[in-house]
């Protein structure tokens, strides 16, 4: 499993973006995530800059990407 970090969720929009950890290719630093991705309909509870772990998968609407899928916050220990 991934960790990032959540980029700026917006209000209105069933989606958000993760920046990668660890990537140095700018292209590569942001992977997309819709809503009904995020574990426990918690979408809407996330923050900007808070830690997630994710998996990544093909995006089925344009396999040249990839997607976060099985989005949760990352725990506080």
């Amino acid at each position: 499993m991934a960790t990032g970090t959540v980029k700026t969720v917006p209000n209105v929009k069933n989606y958000a973006f993760i920046i990668r950890d660890g990537e140095t290719v700018v292209e590569n630093r942001e992977i997309f995530f819709h809503r009904t991705s995020v574990a426990d309909d918690g979408f809407d509870s996330l923050r900007d800059g808070q830690r997630v772990n994710y998996e990544e998968e093909r995006d089925p609407r344009d396999s040249s990407r990839r997607r976060a899928v099985r989005v949760t916050p990352v725990r506080s220990s």
